[in-house]
C-alpha cells in the first residue's frame, strides 16, 4: 500500500485533525539522524502530526527540542530506552537485532516502545519492532510500516490484545500535541 493509501486507511478508522497540525523540517531531521524516514511516517506527520491515539498510544515528534513539545526530544529519548531495553532483554526475543539499528517512533502509557528496525537501505521497508511491557511475546517484529501497524492497532481487537499493554478506548480518537487547531 502506498504511504498516502496507508494513512488514508488509518484516517477512515481514526479521523485526522481538521487541518495539518505540524510542519517538519525533514532535511534537518534526516541530517540529525543520518537517515531518511519512512514515507508513511512523513505522510503521517503531514496529516496527523505528533500526538496520541486514545490518550494511550503516543506517536513522537521527529525533531529534537521543539519549543513547547511535551515529549521533549521524544525520538531521541525513546530510541535510547529501546536500545537499552534490547541490550538488557533482547536475548529472549528469538530473533537478532543490533541495538544500533533500532529507532523508536512511539510509546504507550503502559511503557510499551514502538520502533523501526533500520537495517534495510529503503526506510519504506523497515519493519515495526515492539517491546511490550505486558505483551506476549514481549518482543515482536511486524513486517509492515508504522501506519499499517497503527491501523491494525486501532481497528483489530485481536491484533490489539497482543501488541499493546494498555486499553484503547472505543472509539479510538487522535489528539494532536497542539490540540485541535480549529478549536
Amino acid at each position: 500500500m502506498s504511504p498516502a493509501g496507508s494513512v488514508a486507511a488509518l484516517a477512515r478508522l481514526v479521523p485526522a485533525p481538521a487541518r495539518q497540525a505540524e510542519t517538519v523540517d525533514w532535511a534537518a531531521v534526516e541530517a540529525a539522524w543520518g537517515t531518511r524516514f519512512p514515507s508513511d511516517y512523513v505522510r503521517f506527520m503531514e496529516t496527523y502530526g505528533p500526538g496520541t491515539f486514545g490518550d494511550t498510544v503516543v506517536v513522537e515528534h521527529p525533531q529534537p527540542d521543539v519549543e513547547g513539545y511535551p515529549g521533549g526530544s521524544g525520538l531521541d529519548e525513546e530510541t535510547a530506552n529501546a536500545r537499552l531495553t534490547w541490550e538488557a532483554e533482547g536475548d529472549d526475543a528469538g530473533f537478532a537485532v543490533d541495538p544500533q539499528d533500532i529507532l523508536a517512533w512511539g510509546v504507550t502509557t503502559g511503557a510499551d516502545i514502538y520502533c523501526w528496525v533500520t537495517t534495510d537501505e529503503d526506510p519504506d521497508r523497515w519493519p515495526v519492532l515492539i517491546w511490550g511491557r505486558h505483551t506476549t511475546p514481549a518482543f515482536q517484529l511486524h513486517p509492515f510500516g508504522m501506519t499499517e501497524f497503527l491501523r491494525r492497532l486501532c481497528g483489530d481487537a485481536e491484533f490489539r490484545k497482543e501488541t499493546v499493554s494498555v486499553v484503547l478506548p472505543e472509539p479510538v480518537q487522535f489528539t494532536g500535541w497542539r490540540g485541535d487547531p480549529d478549536a
